[in-house]
């Protein structure tokens, strides 16, 4: 009878310390869970008076010493850390998106840059002795102005990626949009170097400078004009010689074995440098 009574007590005594420890662990979570959020509200609240209130003394009134123990500065700081960090990393990507498209034609051997899946880039040839198509051959073909044939495709800046260039035209091998650019580069003899009444009616007249871009299919026997650029030049006078570029580029849907070539007006007085002439097209799309 007394063992029962006794192991009666001991059980109740076990209980009430277990009970007792499960209150004192649940009011210790409470009170530090309580102490965590107000010290987190309180963290938060001062961030955003940082932010509000923010400091406007110059740095000259604080010290070193007195800046690193203001949390306010520290806030400020870390967050203007980011920002620029996050600015410089998008001003970069932008750039290099930029120049990936504009590196391969001034240099098609750039490290670490991607050519165009489909593109070309070629130039005039300075001591070419290949005459441009003559008036009577142009009107039968259906083109305006005289065709340029000499053309660079692989040393120098010029390059061909995926394209093919024959007699002075640029073969597309897929269909898609394209980018198709082109620049000629003239150089009109002055006056004075002409004789007498040539001259005067030179003078009189100018010169009209016509730069042609033209799409060749095979399933239409004439070629169509994609972009023409033209301008109005006055003969120069004087010793020294009148220097004009014609500049055009634009897009165009173009198909398997089309071909795109140039034609100017004045054929004879282009300047063929591959840095002033020059003509490509890339795959956009």
């Amino acid at each position: 009878m007394a063992i029962s009574v006794s192991l009666q007590c001991l059980g109740l005594i076990i209980l009430a310390a277990i009970l007792l420890q499960t209150i004192a662990v649940a009011v210790s979570f409470m009170y530090f869970n309580k102490v965590l959020n107000t010290m987190q509200e309180s963290f938060s609240r001062s961030s955003v008076s940082c932010l509000i209130n923010a400091n406007l003394r110059s740095e000259s009134e604080d010290s070193a010493e007195d800046k690193k123990s203001d949390p306010c500065w520290q806030v400020t700081k870390q967050l203007h850390y980011h920002i620029e960090k996050t600015m410089a990393d998008r001003f970069q990507k932008e750039m290099r998106d930029k120049l990936t498209g504009v590196l391969p034609v001034l240099d098609p051997e750039v490290r670490g840059v991607p050519l165009p899946k489909v593109a070309a880039h070629v130039t005039g040839i300075s001591s070419s002795t290949e005459l441009p198509t003559t008036d009577s051959l142009r009107s039968s073909r259906g083109y305006l102005g005289e065709r340029i044939r000499a053309w660079e495709g692989q040393r120098g800046l010029s390059f061909l990626q995926n394209m093919e260039l024959r007699g002075g035209e640029l073969l597309v091998p897929r269909a898609g949009l394209y980018y198709i650019y082109a620049q000629t580069y003239f150089r009109l003899p002055s006056t004075e170097e002409t004789d007498g009444e040539t001259g005067e009616a030179k003078e009189e007249e100018g010169a009209q400078l016509v730069q042609y871009i033209y799409k060749k299919m095979s399933s239409y026997p004439v070629p169509l004009l994609l972009m023409k650029s033209s301008r109005s030049a006055c003969w120069p006078r004087g010793q020294e010689p009148g220097l004009f570029s014609l500049h055009q580029a634009g897009t165009a849907f173009l198909k398997p074995a089309d071909r795109l070539f140039i034609t100017v007006s004045n054929a004879s007085a282009m300047e063929m440098d591959g840095r002033a002439s020059y003509f490509g097209a890339f795959l956009v799309g």
